[in-house]
């Protein structure tokens, strides 16, 4: 190992830089606002978490894009997923410190700011395409506005982004290549399917026996259950899958789908419980950013009201429409759709069983 000099605390860290990098619009106009500095230091921790969570998400990309990606590394995988939904936590908890600044503070140095905005920021816009989210899937409102607010520089290097395949991308072959969708001498789905239907009927008998239902509310519920055996017969169905596909309302493929349910269905086998506890992280970084925006929108209306945004946006009112439109893993949320009770699903062959299994037993080998 190289011998090297003595390092000290400021200088690897660059402190001098970081707490120097705090500069108040409003000290440039008169006297400083006092809470300025608490809106500066709040955004540009949400910065450092992003350059964090961006360097998490590009080790995992790199990993996947891997045309065979080793069951060691699925570990990794999860680990570095676990760190990211850890970290988006404290972009959560932290609205709590911005709540402690209200509504006359923020107006005191707000004006100041116009028209820079948290749609500018590069970073958030670029997790999000890592994740899978692109240009197309956006509401067009939200189109114009990144379009319209970032400076051209970023505006290109948000666009170089959305070109690389995401980790939606990358998921999706990653589900596809797995031998779930069918197996030799042994037709899964076609026990799936009668599985369902012995789950739907039972369904039906609770709706036509429940005393509780009056007659509108038993119909209601009748085509409910309807329009639920629907949805498992697109599932199972190439052709239906394929034209709901077309619609938007799925954007994995079907085996892709069939994959996941298969592993939500099966999750206790040891070669599962990874690849089950990636889904299951993939969905939490989801929901987390979905609560992040939901939490960012009602602290907006809170200190805000009803005005416009310093970018130009309808303030509150855009945040919450944006709340549900941004999620890359919206199928892995559906997934629950198609699963049934441990009782019900098929029983597995032994040699189904085995490939799925460890045997610690040394009299079993």
């Amino acid at each position: 190992m190289k011998i090297h000099p003595p390092l000290y605390y400021g200088d690897y860290l660059q402190l001098p830089k970081i707490l120097n990098a705090q500069a108040p619009e409003s000290a440039k106009y008169g006297e400083e606002v006092h809470d300025e500095t608490l809106f500066i230091v709040v955004h540009q921790t949400y910065e450092l978490w992003f350059k964090q969570i961006l360097h998490e998400l590009n080790s995992i990309r790199e990993i996947m894009a891997q045309p065979f990606v080793p069951s060691t590394d699925l570990y990794v995988i999860n680990a570095r997923l676990e760190r990211v939904t850890a970290i988006q936590q404290v972009l959560i908890d932290q609205i709590q410190v911005m709540e402690t600044m209200t509504t006359l503070d923020f107006m005191e140095f707000r004006d100041y700011l116009v028209p820079a905005s948290g749609f500018q920021s590069l970073q958030f816009r670029l997790v999000e395409a890592v994740l899978g989210i692109r240009s197309e899937h956006r509401m067009d409102i939200e189109k114009q506005f990144i379009n319209s607010r970032l400076k051209p520089e970023d505006r290109q290097a948000l666009e170089k982004e959305e070109s690389k395949v995401g980790i939606f991308e990358l998921l999706e072959a990653w589900l596809a290549r797995m031998p779930f969708s069918r197996f030799e001498d042994y037709d899964f789905w076609g026990e799936y399917e009668l599985a369902v239907h012995k789950m739907l009927k039972q369904d039906h008998e609770i709706i036509l026996n429940n005393p509780g239902l009056d007659e509108p509310l038993r119909a209601m519920e009748l085509k409910n259950l309807e329009t639920t055996r629907e949805t498992f017969a697109t599932l199972l169905d190439a052709d239906k899958f394929a034209g709901q596909r077309a619609q938007g309302r799925f954007r994995l493929s079907q085996k892709a789908m069939l994959s996941a349910v298969f592993i939500f269905l099966y999750r206790d086998y040891p070669a599962l419980q990874m690849p089950f506890e990636i889904l299951s992280s993939l969905v939490e970084i989801d929901e987390k950013f979905t609560t992040w925006r939901f939490r960012h929108a009602l602290m907006v209306h809170r200190i805000i009201g009803t005005k416009i945004g310093t970018g130009g946006s309808s303030g509150q009112e855009y945040l919450k429409s944006t709340t549900e439109r941004n999620r890359a893993f919206l199928d892995l949320f559906n997934l629950a759709t198609f699963l049934m009770p441990k009782s019900l699903a098929p029983a597995l062959p032994k040699a189904i069983k085995d490939q799925l299994d460890i045997v610690y037993d040394a009299r079993q080998s």
